[in-house]
């Protein structure tokens, strides 16, 4: 019975599952025909360490139309605002202090209210402190819009993937992204699925004021996600793979990929012991019972596992393409899987010890989703 529904589920996966798999769209260089104002808003705390590189980047941007950024200092104790100041270009920058954060408001999105109240272009891109662009990548946002004439454009940046942890976890974050919001999915204006990637999100200032503003989503923890669902409710939204931005956050450890991961994992189950237990469930039917099976298996049983395990493996490949990584990692599936089970686990468990979210020395128990 197990191994039935092991393999059924990778044949809906594959066949039916919005070709989550191909680990695409890719946005490529483009110039928009009009080039509208944009304003760019980064919210910043203690990113001293990549600060410098980011706001670079966007002062730097080949754009034919007016843009300014604006750098959001968020209660920073590390000097990350006066960094963005030396910088060449700074006639396009505007760094805000950020103001105390009002009580329901997630910290990030207060710095983002913050930012996008003091600007009034049609477009806003937002983004994070610790990302690069090429300086194609904004044309090649406005360019996307205006192609597709969608309310908000959003992308999956290229993530780190050097050290021994990266290397052999990230491809699986990205692929479990893809699982979880196909894109495809999130593209079809007649699916109610709906997903971003917050590293690079271009909204029209008119689908902010349809939606109530970021207040609309003031309490979200996964805020990109959140904000897709808003826009998609009345418009249309876009979501693809980046490259023409890239993270510069490291995570050299394997420590740091689950403290990333353990931040928000019960969150994305909205702190549901029921999810939680259908998300156990549910990993353990599709990426381990395979490889048990076609281990341990016997007869028929087993070959449904190993149909499955090599199903689950071909529908690595593109993702580990995507990110220079060998074929071999593709069988090693289930033991990411794993890894990204425990630190879901580790996360809810973090909650109902009461921890909650920790995140830029500020703590969430139990708030928004």
């Amino acid at each position: 019975m197990i191994a039935a529904l092991a393999l059924l589920a990778w044949v809906y996966l594959l066949a039916w599952h919005r070709r989550f798999w191909q680990s695409g769209p890719e946005l490529h260089p483009a110039a928009p025909q009009v080039a509208p104002d944009v304003a760019i808003v980064v919210p910043a705390r203690d990113e001293a360490g990549t600060i410098a590189a980011c706001i670079g980047s966007l002062l730097a941007q080949d754009y034919a139309g007016q843009f300014r950024v604006v750098l959001v200092d968020d209660g920073s104790t590390d000097g990350t605002g006066d960094l963005a100041c030396a910088l060449p270009g700074a006639d396009r920058l505007q760094v805000i202090a950020g103001s105390p954060r009002p009580a329901g408001w997630a910290g990030k999105l207060w710095a983002v209210q913050q930012g996008v109240a003091a600007t009034t272009a049609e477009l806003v891109l937002l983004t994070d402190a610790d990302i690069t662009h090429d300086p194609r990548h904004l044309a090649t946002l406005v360019a996307q819009a205006e192609r597709s004439g969608v309310d908000m454009v959003s992308e999956m940046v290229a993530l780190n993937c050097t050290s021994p942890a990266e290397r052999s976890l990230v491809p699986g974050f990205v692929y479990f992204f893809q699982l979880l919001y196909p894109f495809a999915a999130v593209n079809d204006p007649l699916s109610a699925t709906a997903g971003a990637a917050g590293g690079t999100v271009l909204i029209r200032r008119r689908a902010l004021d349809r939606i109530g503003g970021i207040a609309a989503i003031q309490g979200a923890l996964i805020d990109d996600c959140a904000l897709a669902a808003a826009v998609k409710r009345g418009g249309r939204i876009w979501l693809g793979h980046s490259g023409l931005a890239r993270s510069i956050r490291p995570y050299p450890q394997f420590a740091d990929i689950w403290r990333m991961i353990a931040r928000s994992a019960y969150v994305q189950l909205r702190y549901s012991p029921l999810l939680l237990l259908g998300t156990v469930l549910g990993l353990a039917l599709v990426f381990l019972a395979p490889p048990a099976l076609a281990l341990f298996g016997h007869g028929l049983p087993r070959l449904a596992g190993a149909l499955a395990w090599l199903g689950m493996a071909l529908s690595f490949l593109p993702t580990l393409r995507r990110y220079r990584q060998t074929p071999l990692w593709a069988p090693l599936l289930p033991a990411v899987a794993v890894f990204y089970l425990a630190a879901t686990l580790g996360s809810a468990w973090n909650h109902h010890r009461g921890r909650g979210v920790v995140w830029k020395r500020r703590a969430y128990a139990g708030e928004g989703s």
